[in-house]
């Protein structure tokens, strides 16, 4: 690899070689050093490369031999320079880039903390501020060690720093004291009365009861019950009740059972039956781009009348370690034209479709802890659509919580009050 470096950076030629002694002419060349490389016979002699200063040598070893030489192909820097000759500014400007670019990455032009929960990124920047710390900054007057001292000096309650350099990036590491952030989490969560809130499960969906496993509260349904949405179902006041069985009071939880219920769920899954077939034209419109902050240099062009076409492309930045003021970037996109035709799906891919998406649908309630009891979707083929439409008979978990509708404890003088 670093030979190839060396020989493009010298420049070297492909040179075909013919006539009688053309044996001779490569032993000439071996006599006077001069040095040869992919060498290889072809119709009517030999192809092979040679550096410049050697292809000066060959005057001689041509006139001796008598054969014929003929430069194919010169490659190299040196060719490519003086090609491009009159374009002063392009490599000019490239110049200066390269310059911009090393001295850039000699300075700090990002600051990145990690470990901070008490502290947000700014008050740490506006610290290391006072202590002449900032972006842009040269990278070797970044003291490390100095950092994490001022910083473990400053904020008590950070027991642990530690600072790096990693390209254009300070990275600060921290690591506060974690005994204090649980107490203040302690006093911030700490409720002033430690009473429970009190909440009910009602139903969600309609359905029939099958099975029910109380865990807290009151169940109010029983196996085999009709319920519809929004019906109590486990409440979570329960009754405290005296010798003479009357409510003095409730005790207040926070209800919960498992309850599955036999529910009839609709299903309607609808796709277009056609389409819109892409014929791409082996023609295509291409960009090559490099961006630098808001300043785009573009080599090609995707502009184009095409009446359908679509674009892609990439897009990757440029010294992946380095943070710069701009982001630096290059990439390029393709315009693609293609014939638009509408068609008509096949039949069996419509099934297969409608079916996969039902199949995935069945595999999504499974995860949920559904059952399937009974299945009676269809397919259905409409003018412009298809459609899988029916009903599903499931086994699933209902309920959900609510909080409750404190009850009152009524004595007995209110209710004969109430009574009369």
């Amino acid at each position: 690899m670093l030979r190839k470096l060396v020989q493009y950076g010298k420049g070297y030629l492909k040179i075909h070689v013919s006539g009688y002694f053309a044996e001779r002419f490569l032993n000439g060349c071996s006599h006077k050093k001069i040095r040869l490389w992919d060498l290889k016979p072809v119709p009517g002699g030999y192809e092979m490369c040679i550096t410049i200063s050697g292809f000066r040598k060959l005057k001689p070893i041509i006139r001796k031999t008598g054969t014929k030489v003929v430069i194919v192909k010169r490659s190299g820097l040196p060719f490519l320079l003086f090609k491009y000759r009159k374009r002063r500014l392009f490599f000019t400007g490239s110049l200066l880039f390269v310059l911009l670019i090393f001295l850039m990455s000699r300075h700090i032009w990002s600051i990145e903390f990690s470990g901070n929960q008490s502290y947000t990124d700014d008050t740490l920047l506006k610290f290391l501020l006072t202590k002449d710390v900032h972006a842009g900054m040269a990278g070797s007057d970044v003291d490390c060690a100095g950092i994490a001292a001022d910083i473990r000096e400053a904020y008590h309650d950070i027991v642990w720093v530690s600072a790096s350099v990693d390209g254009t990036r300070l990275k600060i590491r921290l690591k506060e004291n974690d005994d204090r952030l649980l107490d203040d989490d302690k006093d911030k969560n700490e409720a002033p009365e430690n009473t429970p809130t009190p909440t009910d499960l009602v139903a969600d969906m309609n359905g029939t009861i099958r099975a029910i496993t109380p865990r807290e509260g009151v169940v109010l349904v029983q196996e085999g019950s009709e319920v519809k949405k929004g019906d109590l179902l486990v409440s979570g006041q329960v009754p405290v009740r005296n010798d003479q069985q009357e409510v003095t009071g409730y005790q207040y939880h926070q209800a919960d059972a498992q309850i599955l219920a036999e529910v009839s769920t609709s299903y309607q899954d609808e796709m277009d039956l056609f389409y819109i077939k892409k014929d791409y034209d082996l023609v295509k419109k291409r960009e090559v781009f490099l961006q630098v902050g808001p300043w785009r240099l573009t080599f090609g062009s995707i502009r184009n009348s095409y009446d359908y076409w679509t674009m892609e492309g990439y897009e990757k930045e440029l010294f992946g370690n380095m943070h710069f003021p701009w982001k630096v970037s290059y990439g390029s996109r393709t315009a693609s034209p293609y014939h638009a035709s509408r068609e008509k799906y096949a039949t069996e891919r419509i099934r297969q479709v409608l079916s996969t998406r039902f199949e995935r649908y069945k595999e999504d309630l499974e995860k949920k802890g559904v059952e399937i009891i009974e299945n009676d979707v269809k397919i259905y083929t409409e003018s412009e659509t298809a459609v899988a439409d029916g009903r599903l008979l499931i086994l699933t978990p209902i309920g959900v919580s609510r909080p409750s509708q404190l009850l009152e404890v009524r004595t007995a003088e209110e209710e004969n009050e109430a009574g009369e």
